[in-house]
Formats: structure tokens, C-alpha cells, sequence
């Protein structure tokens, strides 16, 4: 399945357009980890729990999305985008967004 945040492939044609798809992904950090990216953030530095928990909302929300794009029939998903978003203290919500295609 080719995933692409541009709105064309070069090279190939674009034969169908199925519709848009989408994965939402809610996560929640636990107490040590938010304890542990508050005191990163204090004396400085990167938050590695909180980059780790990034990455993992966003391939599931990318699995998801080219998952319901599999079950249209596409090869292909253009126009990508992802959303990060804060619910509430501790969870964090992942959207990915974009059109299945059927690329030639």
C-alpha cells in the first residue's frame, strides 16, 4: 500500500478515488512516565516515554487508516495527514486521515 502526504504519485495515475479513510488511536500515559517526562522537562532534555508513545499512536493510527483503505479495495492513500490531540491529563488522541485510491 503506498501512503503519501502529497496529493498525486509521480509516475503513476491515479484510476479511482474511494473515499476518505481514517484511524483515531487514544492512548493514555501512566503515572511514572508523567512523573518522569515532568522532571525531563524541568532539568531539560527530550521526553522519551513521551516520543515513544508519539510514534506508537501514530503507526497504529497509520495501520488503521490503510487497514479500512485494504477493505475499499485501494493500493494507495494520498493527501495524508496526521492530528495529535490532548483529551485530558494522560491521554493523548492520534488521527490519521487521508483518500484511498486505486492507483495505475
Amino acid at each position: 500500500m503506498l501512503v503519501t502526504t502529497t496529493n498525486s504519485v509521480e509516475g503513476k495515475e491515479i484510476k479511482e478515488y474511494l473515499g476518505i479513510v481514517s484511524g483515531e488511536v487514544i492512548l493514555g500515559a501512566n503515572v511514572v512516565r508523567d512523573f518522569l517526562a515532568g522532571i525531563t522537562d524541568i532539568i531539560g532534555g527530550r521526553s522519551g516515554a513521551y516520543e515513544s508513545k508519539l510514534q506508537e499512536g501514530r503507526e497504529l493510527a497509520l495501520k488503521e487508516m490503510t487497514d479500512r483503505a485494504r477493505q475499499l479495495g485501494a493500493n494507495g492513500i494520498v493527501g495524508v495527514d496526521l492530528d495529535f490531540e490532548t483529551l485530558r491529563e494522560g491521554m493523548m488522541m492520534v488521527i490519521a486521515t487521508g483518500t484511498a485510491v486505486r492507483i495505475g
